[in-house]
């Protein structure tokens, strides 16, 4: 029975968010048994285009490093706010998330040829994090009871924290400067005189997975729009990206 639970619970878990974890789990747990090594995995120009190594372009973005505070971390925000996007803002349209996914991807590729780090996953976060943020700008947040901001602060806040610890920030500053750009084309530019979508989602990817959405999937109480457990919602809060109160 508990594995029958465990079992309905992770297939609730709306499509993109469940298997962009569980991939992001499986890497780590391949790294921990020795059968794959970081070396394999990290993001190399010269590997990929040169010796054809062309799994890099995935795997720098699944691997968050050894067990540990880092990687939890980083596993809980990419699984809290990769699911709040798509079971709102991107329910029912999930050729449009994956388009975000891969536009995401390919710059933080292109940029990374310039930047050279090795691993692109906690920027991957990072811009999820801020688009959501940018998306949900009355939500109130508090960072483990030592002050509270608005949610568009929060990408700066974890900046900030990665200062702390002594963290190089140029894989927050990425995913800022990436989840801004993807937030001001879909969300900003089209709203504007003589704006228009400038992102468009192939027809191949809705044919592929918007006529196979989970119907019947009903949002989690606790994972509805908020912010991290250190947060707590305000009333009222817009759900629909673009909505005209929404500060830009």
């Amino acid at each position: 029975m508990a594995h029958v639970t465990i079992q309905e619970q992770f297939f609730r878990i709306p499509p993109v968010t469940r298997w962009y974890t569980t991939a992001c789990v499986l890497t780590t747990i391949l790294t921990h048994l020795d059968l794959v090594t970081p070396f394999q995995l990290y993001y190399n120009p010269s590997l990929i285009f040169r010796k054809f190594q062309v799994w890099r372009l995935l795997s720098t973005f699944l691997y968050f490093g050894s067990f540990g505070f880092n990687f939890l971390f980083n596993l809980i925000f990419t699984y809290r706010y990769c699911r709040m996007l798509e079971e709102n803002h991107y329910h029912g349209k999930t050729a449009d998330f994956l388009c975000m996914f891969i536009f995401g991807g390919i710059l933080m590729c292109i940029t990374g040829v310039f930047v050279q780090i090795l691993f692109l996953g906690q920027a991957f976060t990072i811009m999820l994090v801020y688009v959501w943020a940018r998306r949900n700008p009355l939500v109130r947040m508090n960072f483990f009871g030592l002050f509270n901001f608005q949610a568009p602060y929060l990408p700066w806040v974890l900046l900030g924290f990665s200062l702390l610890l002594g963290n190089s920030v140029a894989v927050d500053v990425l995913g800022i400067a990436i989840g801004h750009i993807y937030y001001y084309l879909e969300d900003v530019f089209p709203r504007q005189p003589g704006g228009f979508r400038v992102l468009k989602t192939p027809w191949i990817l809705k044919y592929l997975f918007d006529q196979r959405v989970e119907e019947r999937y009903e949002p989690l109480p606790e994972e509805r729009p908020g912010g991290f457990q250190w947060g707590q919602d305000v009333p009222n809060q817009p759900n629909q990206p673009g909505n005209d109160d929404e500060p830009r």
